[in-house]
C-alpha cells in the first residue's frame, strides 16, 4: 500500500500519550496522504517528548515499512471513509487497517459472537442465522475465533453474504492461525479483515476487549449465540449497550453451562430471540424482497416419502433416541431408519452420539 502521510498517525497511535488526549490530539492530524509528519501544535512536555522518543521512530518506521508491502487499506479517524457507527462510540480506534474491500466497514451489520467452545448445535445455529442475516441485506461482523465466530463467518460466506472479521492482533497476522484461509475468504468474497492493532502486535489478552469494543461498534446490534456468565461474548454484548446499540441472545438448555450467560443477557433485558424474524422486527429491518419471497410458505422436506412429515414431528430439537421415535410415529423401526437417514442427508435432522436433534 502507498504510506504517504500515515507517520503522523502511526506516531500518535504508538505514542505513550493517554487514549483520551490522543482522540483530541486527531483532531489537529489531516487525513492522509496530506497529513505532514510534523507535531501536533498543542502538545505540551512529556506528550512531544513520547512523539519524539527514539522508540516510537523505531516502530513507526518499522510500521512503514511492512504496511507498504501488504495488500491493505488504512482508514484513519480523519478518514472520510471510516465508518460513521464507529466514530459515534466513546473511544473509536484511531486508526483501522483493512484487507479486503473497507467499504463493507460502512454497510449495515449485525454481529454475532459467542463461546470459542461452542456446542455442535451453538455453531449450527451461528451458521444459520448468518446465513439469514445475509439473506436480509445484512452484513455479519465477528471476531474470527474459534467456535461461534468462525461458523457465523463461514455460515454467511457459504450464503453468498458479506462478512467481517476484527482482528486482535496486527494485520500481518491471523489469529487463530487455523482462520488464515477463512480471512483471505472474507477478503476475497467482498468483506473486509480489520485490526485497530499495528505490525508486531500479537495478540494480547487485552487486545480482545478492545477489538471487541469495535465488533459492537460497527454493527447495528450483537446477537450472542452462546455464552458462558464470564466470556469475551459478554464483554461484546456490554459494550453493544453501552453504545446504544441493541442486544439479543439465543436461549438455551438450563442444563448447558454455556447457555447461562445469554439467560443472563435476558434476564437483563436483551432480547430473546428464536428466529432472524426477531431481530429483523427490533432492527425495524425490511429484507430483500427475493428473501421474503423465499420465506413465503412452510418448508417441507423433500422427497422422504409420506411418512417424512410425521417421523420429522416425532424428533424434538433436542436430543431424540431412536426408540422414542418409533413410539410417537407409530411405524416400522425399518421404515423410521430409512426416513432419518433421508432426512439427515437433507439437513432437517442431525445425529450425535446416537440421538436425533432437529436442525431447522
Amino acid at each position: 500500500m502507498d504510506t504517504a502521510g500515515l507517520a503522523p498517525w502511526l506516531r500518535l497511535a504508538r505514542a505513550a500519550i493517554a487514549y483520551e488526549r490522543k482522540l483530541q490530539l486527531a483532531g489537529a492530524l489531516a487525513p492522509p496522504p496530506a497529513a505532514v509528519d510534523v507535531p501536533p501544535d498543542d502538545l505540551v512536555g512529556a506528550e512531544r517528548r513520547a512523539w519524539s522518543s527514539v522508540e516510537v521512530e523505531r516502530r513507526v518506521a518499522a510500521d512503514l515499512d511492512i504496511l507498504s508491502r501488504l495488500d491493505v487499506s488504512v482508514l484513519t479517524l480523519a478518514s472520510a471513509a471510516y465508518p460513521a457507527l464507529l466514530r459515534q462510540i466513546p473511544r473509536p480506534p484511531l486508526l483501522l487497517v483493512v484487507r479486503g474491500d473497507p467499504r463493507a466497514l460502512a454497510m449495515p451489520q449485525l454481529a454475532i459472537v459467542g463461546s470459542r467452545n461452542a456446542s455442535h448445535g451453538g455453531r449450527e445455529t451461528a451458521a444459520e442465522f448468518a446465513a439469514a442475516l445475509a439473506a436480509a441485506g445484512l452484513v455479519v461482523t465477528s471476531g474470527l475465533a474459534l467456535g461461534v465466530d468462525g461458523a457465523a463467518h463461514t455460515g454467511c460466506l457459504d450464503a453468498g453474504g458479506v462478512t467481517i472479521g476484527v482482528a486482535a492482533t496486527g494485520p500481518e497476522r491471523v489469529y487463530p492461525a487455523s482462520h488464515a484461509g477463512l480471512a483471505r475468504r472474507i477478503a476475497a468474497d467482498g468483506g473486509a479483515v480489520a485490526t485497530e492493532f499495528l505490525p508486531g502486535d500479537a495478540p494480547r489478552p487485552h487486545h480482545f476487549p478492545r477489538r471487541n469494543r469495535i465488533i459492537a461498534g460497527l454493527s447495528l446490534g450483537t446477537l450472542v449465540v452462546e455464552a458462558a456468565v464470564r466470556s469475551g461474548s459478554l464483554i461484546t454484548a456490554r459494550h453493544a449497550l453501552e453504545q446504544g446499540r441493541e442486544v439479543f441472545a439465543i436461549p438455551g438448555s438450563i442444563h448447558n453451562p454455556a447457555a447461562r450467560g445469554c439467560h443472563r443477557l435476558i434476564r437483563d433485558g436483551a432480547k430473546l430471540v428464536e428466529c432472524v424474524d426477531d431481530i429483523l422486527e427490533e432492527l425495524s429491518w425490511a429484507p430483500p424482497l427475493a428473501a421474503r419471497m423465499a420465506e413465503c410458505g412452510e418448508p417441507r422436506p423433500a422427497a422422504a416419502g409420506e411418512n417424512a412429515s410425521r417421523v420429522l414431528a416425532a424428533v424434538d430439537h433436542g436430543p431424540t433416541d431412536f426408540d422414542t421415535v418409533v413410539r410417537r410415529t407409530g411405524l416400522e423401526a425399518g421404515v423410521v431408519s430409512a426416513v432419518l437417514l433421508d432426512l439427515e442427508m437433507q439437513a432437517w435432522v442431525c445425529k450425535s452420539a446416537g440421538f436425533f436433534s432437529r436442525r431447522r
